[in-house]
Parts: structure tokens; C-alpha cells; sequence
């Protein structure tokens, strides 16, 4: 008894060391993967416009991920803004789930209210606390489509929803079909991570068969895989792909500005100021 009480607080540990800002609660209450996947090409937050892109030879864009937006407070991400502003080349953004901390309609609200100040699309991600409290409704209402694509001069975007950790074999395999017929540069976007930092971390997918069928599908056709959800920042390489995970912008304040070119890719950190 003694021994598996001992190692019952070592689990709650880990998962208290190792979380989203987990609330049990709320997880419990999220909804299933296939619902929002039965409202792909539904948009209300995008445009139809801002499906297709006019991105030219050379340009940038921002990913940050966990902007965890609470009771209002969006913890800096209006200053974006301000990035983008400085920035022509800059021509979208990408948010990796996790936007809001409970889901609810208040914080959604805001996250779309300064988001449009952008004044260039911003692509959300939808993350595991999004759908927390079976707010999934809030996301169908306000956002919509949680698995999406995005095409512009020779360069596809990927939007992929595991929000509940795992994608399902529905959603990998419109992922195949898709980026089959892709040609040029393609970016990928998730809320959780497929690989882990340490052996103490926990935040990944649930099922390693997905990763590894993930990994085969991109393997030679995709430029950087984007995730969230760990709120560290580790990369991995396999398949000429690169797998770049990221720092959470609620207490850290960073994002990762994306530069392409016709020959290269390249990614730095900065700290919003």
C-alpha cells in the first residue's frame, strides 16, 4: 500500500511539473475530435479571402503558441500588433492553441478582437484548454473549421487539430491526400507536440503508431512542423523535416518570426518588448 501510494504522488508530480496549466476538471469535460472535424470548411473568424494568400518571392511570418488568454487579460498578445506594423514582409500569423485558458466565449471574444487589429490573417490553432467545459461550442460559433488548409504563391499551410492529443486516422489521412499534390514550400501547424524534451515529459501524443505515420507523411514534402503545448522550446529533425516546438507566450513573451526565401528558410526567437 505504502508503495502505491508513493507511486501515485510520483504521478501527481510529474503531471503537475510537466503541465499545460492542467485543470483536471476542464479536461474531463472537453469534447470528441470528430465533431469539430464534421465542421472542416466552415469559417467564421477567417475569411475566404484569407485562405488564399499573395505571399511573393520572399516573405515572413509569426508563430507563437499558449497565449492562454484569461478573464480578458491576453498577457501582451495585443503587442503583436506592433511587430507586424514594423514589419512589411510579415505577411501572417499563426497561434498554436492553448489561445484561451477555460475556452469561453469572453476570451475568445478578445482573442478575435485583437487578432483583427493585425491587420494580416491570423491562422488560431485550437489547443486542449480551448475545448475545456465542452467549450468546443463557443470555438464552432465564434471560429469554426479547427483542421484547415491555406494556399498562397507556392506555399501550403497546414492547420491540424490534437486538441485532444492525438489526430485520428480521419484527419491523417486527408492530411496524406492533401500534401500529395502539394509542390513548394509547406508549413505545418499543431497544438501538441509528437516528441518529448526529456523522459519526464508528458506533453505529446498519446498514440506513437500517429507519430510515426506523421513523420512518413512528411518526410521530403514539409518545410517545419510548428507545435505548442509543452511550453518549451526543443527542435528535432527527421525526413528533412524540421519539428519545432514552442515556449509559451503567456509567461514568456517570445515568438518565433519565420524568413523565406527562394533558396532558404530560417527561424529566430524574439522577445516581444
Amino acid at each position: 500500500m505504502v508503495k502505491l501510494k508513493k507511486a501515485f504522488a510520483v504521478l501527481i508530480y510529474f503531471l503537475l511539473i510537466n503541465s499545460c496549466n492542467i485543470d483536471f476538471l476542464g479536461f474531463f469535460y472537453s469534447n470528441d475530435l470528430d465533431d469539430r472535424l464534421g465542421e472542416r470548411n466552415t469559417f467564421h473568424f477567417i475569411s475566404q479571402d484569407e485562405l488564399t494568400l499573395s505571399l511573393g518571392d520572399e516573405y515572413s511570418f509569426i508563430v507563437l503558441a499558449d497565449t492562454h488568454i484569461e478573464d480578458g487579460n491576453t498577457f501582451g498578445f495585443e503587442k503583436i500588433k506592433d511587430v507586424i506594423d514594423a514589419d512589411s514582409n510579415i505577411k501572417f500569423a499563426v497561434v498554436l492553441g492553448d489561445i484561451t485558458q477555460y475556452g469561453s466565449e469572453q476570451d475568445i471574444v478578445k482573442f478575435i478582437e485583437v487578432a483583427k487589429s493585425f491587420g494580416v490573417p491570423c491562422y488560431p490553432v485550437i489547443g486542449n484548454h480551448d475545448v475545456y467545459f465542452n467549450n468546443w461550442s463557443v470555438w464552432k460559433e465564434y471560429i469554426g473549421s479547427t483542421s484547415y488548409r491555406i494556399d498562397g504563391d507556392g506555399t501550403s499551410l497546414f492547420i491540424l487539430d490534437s486538441a485532444n492529443s492525438f489526430f485520428g486516422k480521419e484527419q491523417l489521412d486527408w492530411l496524406q491526400t492533401e500534401i500529395a499534390g502539394t509542390e513548394g514550400r509547406v508549413f505545418v501547424f499543431t497544438h501538441t507536440s509528437l516528441f518529448i524534451d526529456g523522459p519526464a515529459d508528458i506533453q505529446q501524443l498519446t498514440d506513437t503508431r500517429e507519430r510515426a505515420r506523421i513523420v512518413s507523411i512528411l518526410r521530403n514534402k514539409c518545410d517545419i512542423m510548428f507545435m505548442g503545448h509543452a511550453h518549451k522550446h526543443f527542435e528535432n529533425e527527421t525526413g528533412n523535416v524540421k519539428y519545432i516546438s514552442i515556449e509559451d507566450f503567456r509567461s514568456k513573451n517570445k515568438y518565433c518570426l519565420v524568413s523565406v526565401t527562394n533558396n532558404d528558410v530560417n527561424h529566430e526567437f524574439i522577445t516581444v518588448q
